[in-house]
């Protein structure tokens, strides 16, 4: 029996409101990517995620709000990885069919870490309480990203914070205690409530209903709040910027090599001897200027001289690991380095591959080998589920973990390659803390996008943490040296090979962070939770005895 038009109107018009609500969510999601590097539009934040948070807070069942949650990270994930494609596109004869997948795919991946919160807010009191928990269960799940398969914890809301330049350099500060974890709390707890204040203030002048904060108290309460808040962290960077500073031996003078090898050249192992004979001159170039340096400036007379070349630095991996003959001619060629640090593919013993990176002595022996330990999903590591090969030969095999090398003559330092410099509170090997962090990178693969910025964030947010500088080199760059404060001392920008004269100063004192690591951002997100369920039980047996 055919269902009267009424009907048939009625279930049309509710499936055309469901389009346009997630057509919604999905536009916001996307609108939030522009807080994040290398946009920075902090503003976005306050119009985006109090509309997320109004249609959680009337949602009535949780499919409801994990739809609305889960499609909200979803635009956001697919609009800030965009930059994923230009790593298929490199090799789009052999992977044409892959390019719709990368953003796409791990945004598919990553939506139910926002769809999750959204679902378990309605545990909580619609109202602020609700907007509480959100804000505690979101950087909470946001933190378990390091768990999805290899990790994969890239753009925490926190690093919008990482502004380039002395703005920046305030703003990023409290993360010396809470992490970029604890900045993510604060600005989704910020965004929510201040943004909803702003909009509940508009709604008032225009005789509008009010969501979340109904009078003019409790919008004044909140923007006091915010305020108090704000001021606070802005003393503590200050006094932290002012009163912190670096103590012990000076690390060495940083001499970065950015060769600027176009990735098709890499891939196809295309002039692999003219490669190498860039790197060569470079490091030759950069070790002179830094002898030059140590010459004119008694404070470096006593400076080590160290060079860096990038992740995966020329095509092949046997002629460093099998030829002595080419050790000994890139340290001739740094005559006058005490150690040069390499970054290269070497075979194990198991005849795996594995991403490394190697110390070279003078001499061109190799003092030490660190092995990436934390992979890229889909790109140096597949998940056994994955049933077509898209890694070639399975992938690589990981190392370890952090390490500090005790090279001669040279403070001690930690290795860190690409990928791994991402992961908050697990960059140094805390029994032995280095004085410095080297990162190596290839960023070549994601072209001259937002990834190489977003990517140099976390390098960024790293130094604040641990409160080291760290010298970056990059293939194609960006290659940049910070402070412990995360202040940036030189870089050389994308695209251009060159080489970077760097004296790395002191570390700082350790941070508090790096005593506890994530505890502290992880404990905050159980206390928001928490206080919005303890105070929602309380009015529940307010409610009973009346």
């Amino acid at each position: 029996m055919k269902r009267p038009a009424f009907f048939r109107a009625s279930s049309s018009e509710k499936r055309r409101s469901a389009l346009r609500r997630a057509a919604l969510m999905l536009g916001i999601g996307a609108l939030t990517a522009l807080a994040l590097p290398p946009v920075h539009f902090l503003p976005i934040l306050l119009f985006t995620f109090p509309m997320l948070g109004r249609v959680i807070n009337r949602a009535t069942t949780w499919k409801e709000a994990a739809w609305a949650g889960g499609l909200f990270g979803f635009g956001l994930y697919t609009a800030s990885l965009y930059w994923l494609v230009n790593a298929v596109m490199i090799r789009a004869e052999e992977f044409w069919w892959f390019v719709p997948f990368p953003s796409l795919g791990c945004a598919l991946i990553l939506a139910p870490m926002t769809a999750a919160p959204a679902a378990l807010s309605l545990l909580a009191r619609p109202g602020p309480r609700r907007m509480i928990f959100f804000a505690g269960a979101w950087t909470l799940f946001d933190m378990g990203r390091v768990f999805l398969f290899s990790g994969f914890p890239w753009n925490p809301l926190g690093s919008s914070l990482a502004i380039p330049g002395h703005v920046g350099d305030v703003l990023i500060q409290p993360a010396a205690w809470i992490g970029v974890d604890g900045l993510t709390l604060l600005l989704v707890l910020g965004a929510l409530f201040c943004g909803e204040a702003l909009q509940d203030a508009w709604r008032a002048r225009q005789e509008k209903q009010c969501v979340l904060l109904p009078t003019p108290t409790s919008r004044w309460r909140v923007v006091a709040l915010a305020a108090l808040i704000v001021g606070g962290g802005l003393s503590a960077s200050l006094f932290r910027l002012h009163s912190v500073h670096p103590s012990g031996e000076n690390g060495p003078i940083a001499v970065i090599v950015q060769g600027n090898v176009p990735e098709t050249e890499k891939v196809g192992h295309q002039n692999p001897r003219d490669i190498f004979l860039r790197y060569l001159r470079l490091t030759a170039s950069g070790v002179l200027q830094a002898q030059k340096l140590k010459q004119t400036t008694p404070a470096l007379a006593s400076s080590p001289i160290v060079f860096l070349w990038p992740e995966t630095s020329f095509p092949g991996y046997d002629l460093l690991q099998d030829s002595p003959r080419a050790r000994q001619l890139i340290m001739a060629w740094g005559a006058g380095a005490e150690a040069g640090i390499i970054g290269a593919l070497r075979l194990d013993t198991d005849n795996r591959y594995r991403n490394s990176v190697l110390a070279l002595a003078p001499d061109g022996g190799i003092e030490a080998v660190y092995d990436k330990a934390r992979l890229v999903p889909f790109g140096e590591y597949q998940p056994p589920f994955i049933p077509l090969q898209i890694v070639p030969q399975g992938g690589m095999a990981a190392g370890p973990g952090p390490q500090t090398w005790h090279l001669p003559n040279v403070p001690g330092v930690g290795p860190l390659i690409c990928y791994e410099v991402i992961f908050s509170g697990a960059v140094v090997d805390e029994k032995d803390r280095p004085r410095w962090l080297a990162n190596v990178t290839n960023d070549g693969w994601f072209g001259n996008s937002a990834g190489p910025r977003q990517h140099l964030s976390s390098v960024r947010l790293r130094a604040v943490e641990e409160g080291l500088p760290v010298a970056r080199a990059a293939n194609t760059g960006i290659s940049i040296a910070y402070d412990g404060y995360g202040h940036e001392l030189k870089r050389i920008n994308w695209g251009k090979a060159d080489v970077l004269i760097v004296p790395l100063p002191p570390a700082l004192k350790k941070t508090f962070f790096a005593h506890i690591g994530r505890i502290l951002p992880l404990t905050l997100c159980f206390i928001c939770m928490f206080f919005a369920l303890i105070t929602y039980q309380k009015d529940m047996k307010r409610t009973f005895k009346r």
